[in-house]
């Protein structure tokens, strides 16, 4: 089961590297999930959760072993690196001391002891036990086995707290799932002229950070508990009752003239969206709430969402094709203001479809708080606790 996943992974672009798919092809997943079934353990997208909260909210897992795979091949560990994971499980440090080597070093780190007892057991027993386990709050980093040639956060965090950098070797990568707007992207940033700048970055979703490092978005109720927008800690939203009375208003749709294929990525987009909208969140809706016609399916997983005092607008998508093999961009507006509104979002498909599909995507860059920074045009600038986020689309050729 392990070789078939492994040669899936590799089918679907997930393994690049030898030496990663060395190291899938190697550690033992299922003595890190004994609990699991096996076809749960070996398939390339599941998640195995370790650990739920009260409410049955993952607060641990052993993630989808497509973007362990995504993340490791983002860092490009070489033998011989000093490499610090932030948020442990044991399997995933397992991949990284294949990747290091017997001389090279694992340090991982978990807030939690039920999840450092359970790293550190399975570990040894697998033999790993060379890897160091700590329990720290991972906010101020393991300052005694710094210097870090690389540092793999796998957890979604909010912001870059100082010692990741500090700790970081100036030709080192920080691997991080950053979520910038309520989007969460793996980020792989290396430090430049005291700034981190990003070389790629990836689609992924992670249990969120606990500890110093937490930040909740926050959840607006506009039917019950059916329908929400879901806003990052960024986002004012003044009129939350206008915003319900809105969804209770006449719907204004209109098509953009945008297709994409049916199996075409278009991640970007969001990101894009979140980027050039001054007010955005996702539109949230639970089945009932979709079955009755309020509110499109795409509102299931979080539909990208324009704000306005009293209004706002959303996209979904409609098949173009019987046999459902392109789709067309449909923009839904609800308030007073729907018509501009979706008028924006529809100039925007359009302007990232001519100027940014299939290019080159989003330059992130990362400097300490109250840095002064240039804000290109079109870019955007998110501030955070310990950082500032320039977000920006250079015009692909």
């Amino acid at each position: 089961m392990r070789t078939a996943m492994v040669e899936q992974m590799r089918g679907a672009g997930d393994l690049r590297t030898e030496g990663v798919t060395r190291a899938f092809s190697i550690v033992p997943r299922e003595r890190f999930a004994p609990d699991a079934p096996l076809e749960q353990v070996y398939n390339r997208d599941d998640v195995v959760i370790t650990k739920r909260d009260d409410n049955g909210l993952a607060l641990s897992s052993v993630s989808a072993p497509r973007i362990q795979a995504q993340m490791l091949e983002q860092a490009e560990i070489s033998p011989g690196m000093r490499v610090l994971e932030i948020g442990s499980g044991g399997y995933n440090a397992a991949l990284i001391a294949e990747l290091v080597g017997p001389e090279g070093e694992v340090t991982t780190v978990d807030i939690d002891p039920f999840v450092t007892d359970r790293a550190a057991q399975y570990l040894a027993e697998t033999g790993y036990d060379r890897i160091q386990v700590l329990q720290v709050d991972a906010e101020g980093g393991v300052p005694q086995r710094a210097p870090f040639d690389r540092i793999i956060v796998t957890a979604g965090a909010w912001d870059v707290p100082p010692a990741w950098i500090e700790q970081l070797a100036e030709d080192g990568l920080l691997v991080v799932p950053l979520r910038l707007r309520g989007l969460t992207r793996s980020f792989a940033l290396a430090r430049k002229d005291g700034r981190l700048v990003s070389q790629n970055y990836d689609l992924c979703g992670f249990v969120s950070m606990q500890g110093a490092g937490a930040n909740d978005e926050r959840l607006i109720l506009l039917q019950g508990e059916d329908i929400a927008l879901r806003v990052d800690s960024d986002q004012l939203v003044t009129s939350p009752d206008s915003l319900r009375s809105a969804l209770t208003s006449a719907r204004v749709t209109r098509g953009s003239g945008i297709e994409v294929g049916g199996y075409e990525p278009f991640d970007d987009l969001d990101l894009f969206m979140a980027t050039a909208l001054d007010d955005f969140g996702l539109l949230v809706a639970k089945d009932a709430a979709i079955a009755s016609g309020v509110v499109e399916r795409s509102a299931r997983m979080g539909a990208k969402t324009a704000l306005a005092d009293d209004s706002f607008a959303y996209r979904a998508s409609q098949p173009t094709s019987d046999e459902r093999t392109s789709f067309e961009f449909i923009v839904y507006g609800h308030g007073p203001h729907a018509d501009q509104l979706v008028d924006q979002y529809i100039g925007l498909i359009r302007e990232w479809d001519q100027s940014h599909r299939g290019g080159s995507g989003a330059r992130v860059e990362v400097y300490p708080a109250g840095t002064d920074v240039r804000v290109p045009a079109g870019g955007r600038l998110v501030e955070k606790k310990h950082t500032s986020v320039l977000i920006f689309w250079p015009t692909s050729p």
